[in-house]
Order: C-alpha cells, then sequence, then structure tokens
C-alpha cells in the first residue's frame, strides 16, 4: 500500500507566499506562458472528443492555435494550425470531421491526417519543389489514461519522465473506459496560480465550503506526493457520506477495482502547471486551467463516470456536479478576493500555515520553471 505523510511534516520553514508581482505582472505572465505553458505537457481533455478517424477539435494555446486529429488508424495527431504555403489557419470551427483531408482556404494546398502535404496547386511548375519537404509543423502529443496532453516545447521532457509519480497509480478506478457526463466553463478574475493553490489546501474549507466540511473533515488529508511538479494525496470521507455528492450517497457502483480503504477516500492530485484532478469512490472530476491574462483564468470542470452506470435508467450525475459547482463557484469567489487583495500597494508576503506545504511547493515549482530567485517579502 502507498505510504502517505501528513503534510505538516513536508512544510519548508519560514515558507511565505509570492509577492504581489507574481499575480499581477504582465511581464512574470508573459514569462510563465513561455516558459510552463509553452514548455509542459498540458492537459487538453480527453480522447473521447475525438473518438472516430477524421474526429478533430481546436486547442488554444496563448495565441496559439492546435489541431489534434484522430487519424485513419486511430492514433491521436496533433499540428500547428498554420499552412505550410503563406501560414493561413486551415480551420476555424473548434470542433469538427476531416474527409481524410485538411485543406487550406485560401489556395488549396491540402494534408493527410498525418500531416503530410497531398497537394499543392500549381506548385509541380516549380523543379525545386518537393512536397515531402512541406509537412504541418507537429506538436508532440501524448495519451495517459483517457487524457490528452500537449507540449509545444520543440524537444519536450519525455512524458512518461514527467509523469513517472503517477504512471499505473490509479489503475484500479478504469479511468480510460470512463466517459464524460457532465461538463461546466467558468470564467475567473483571477490569477492561475491562485486556483491551483486553492485546490492544493483544505486550511479554508470549513469557512468556505460548510457543505463539503460536512461529509470531509478538512484535517484528514494526508500526502504522498509533496514536491516537484505532482502533488497531492487523499482526504477521508466521513461516516455520514459514502460520496461526495449533495446527498451524501454514491451516483452508482464503484468504479472498476475501486475497494477497501479507496471507498472512503477522495484523492486529489493538482498535476502543474494546468491539471487538477479528483478521483472519487464512484467517480472521477477534473479540471483544466487556461490562463487569459495576470489576472483572468478559464477553468473547464468535467465529471467521468462508468458508461455502464450512465446506461442504468434513472442515472443523473447532479448529485455530484451540484456538490462541485456549489463548491467551485465557493472557490472561484474566494480567489477572485485574493487577486483584489494581492493587487493592492498594502500585500505583502504572508506566512503559509501547516496545512499549506503543497502552496509552498507550487511557489517552489513556478520559481524553478522561471529561473528567477525568489524576490525577499
Amino acid at each position: 500500500m502507498t505510504q502517505f505523510h501528513k503534510t505538516a511534516s513536508t512544510l519548508i520553514a519560514g515558507a511565505k507566499t509570492l509577492p504581489g508581482e507574481y499575480y499581477t505582472s504582465a511581464e512574470i505572465y508573459q514569462r510563465e506562458r513561455e516558459r510552463i505553458f509553452n514548455s509542459r505537457w498540458l492537459c487538453i481533455g480527453r480522447g473521447e472528443q475525438i473518438p472516430h478517424p477524421g474526429n478533430y477539435l481546436l486547442v488554444n494555446i496563448g495565441t496559439e492555435s492546435i489541431i489534434v486529429v484522430r487519424n485513419n488508424n486511430g492514433e491521436v495527431r496533433s499540428f500547428y494550425n498554420v499552412c505550410r504555403h503563406r501560414g493561413t489557419r486551415l480551420c476555424q470551427q473548434s470542433q469538427g470531421t476531416f474527409n481524410n483531408t485538411i485543406s487550406c482556404p485560401y489556395h488549396a494546398w491540402s494534408y493527410n491526417l498525418d500531416g503530410e502535404l497531398n497537394a499543392a496547386p500549381l506548385m509541380n511548375e516549380l523543379d525545386y519543389f518537393c512536397k515531402e519537404d512541406y509537412p504541418l509543423h507537429k506538436v508532440a502529443i501524448e495519451t495517459w489514461e483517457g487524457f490528452l496532453f500537449l507540449n509545444l516545447a520543440p524537444n519536450p521532457e519525455p512524458f512518461a519522465n514527467a509523469f513517472a509519480p503517477l504512471i499505473n497509480k490509479f489503475t484500479q478506478w478504469h479511468l480510460p473506459k470512463l466517459r464524460v457526463a457532465q461538463r461546466i466553463e467558468y470564467n475567473i478574475q483571477a490569477n492561475w496560480k491562485l486556483i491551483l493553490q486553492n485546490y492544493s489546501e483544505c486550511y479554508h474549507c470549513p469557512l468556505v465550503h460548510p457543505k463539503l466540511a460536512q461529509m470531509s473533515f478538512y484535517r484528514s488529508g494526508e500526502n504522498d506526493l509533496f514536491s516537484g511538479a505532482i502533488l497531492g494525496g487523499f482526504m477521508k470521507l466521513n461516516d455520514n457520506a459514502l460520496s461526495l455528492t449533495i446527498s451524501g450517497k454514491r451516483c452508482g457502483k464503484p468504479l472498476g477495482e475501486v475497494g477497501g480503504e479507496d471507498l472512503k477516500r477522495v484523492y486529489y492530485y493538482s498535476i502543474f502547471p494546468n491539471l487538477l484532478l479528483s478521483l472519487h469512490p464512484d467517480y472521477v472530476m477534473f479540471h483544466t486551467l487556461w490562463p487569459q491574462s495576470p489576472n483572468q483564468t478559464r477553468i473547464v470542470c468535467e465529471w467521468l463516470f462508468d458508461p455502464n452506470t450512465m446506461a442504468q435508467p434513472g442515472f443523473d450525475p447532479a448529485d455530484a456536479v451540484e456538490l462541485w459547482d456549489l463548491t467551485n463557484r465557493q472557490d472561484w469567489e474566494i480567489c477572485e478576493l485574493t487577486q483584489q487583495g494581492v493587487s493592492s500597494r498594502a500585500y505583502t508576503p504572508g506566512v503559509y500555515s501547516s496545512s499549506e506545504s503543497l502552496l509552498a511547493a507550487i511557489d517552489q515549482e513556478v520559481l524553478k520553471a522561471l529561473a528567477m530567485e525568489r524576490v525577499s517579502g
């Protein structure tokens, strides 16, 4: 069984919050875009979004547009949404199906679903032109447990290295088999790091989340990953709760092979920089974070269930969705208040509590990625 360690024992001595500029500065935000969001593995959703050959979706990462498509062999490919002729955007619809080719609307250059140039009208008149020299620019993509991840770096860290702490960690949940039952988008007036940090502590739960606190004691958490890019552990369900739902009941049978102590636990992991993964006995919830500016973040929250449960008469995910939609909105409000506070000239870094050790670890990961020394405060 995995060994867990209480967060109180891992707090960095004297750790304080970051200075306000890390949440408000356009310069730091731009550096984050380049050194974090353009260089790390980002979760973009689930493979089920493109189930059949030719199905595609567009992903916007900052100013970049990426085509993610399933090829004729059922493999997922991704490319910059840029024609190799004169740079025209190839696609505009956020999701759809290609009929074996990706065609440019400007001069009809066309590519197959592996990104190879198929046709370039009139270019055969140039004896020095070779179609093989002009494939679409590829973007690294990986699938893990049904999730899709992109990396814009020219030479990204191997996915297996970056995700080593999680490989085979959640096999009992049968994550690849799960399907999305509900999806909600939120637009929050707060820096993405405040949202990531808020997720990683329950010090605030008794005051901000009274309903949630009735079902899971805020100090029941123990962590097994408490440094680096992947952080988290579990919290226990109280005796009055079988799952985290409005009723406290499960929405269906336990997932996969979940049993034993895991029937009374919820696992929470922040996967830097943009995935928040929450595993319950009967469903899985995940958030993806998409920074829009230093003080604005788009958040997509999705709930996954076993398709056999979803096929049962009377299945309704609302019991789980309503609890977390309530909890999400409570979190977003407090994050927006924090954003307003750290934007004040009066704000100075504060001392982290023993229940906020993961927040100090997130700060260290940010600073390492930005290659910046901490500003004293």
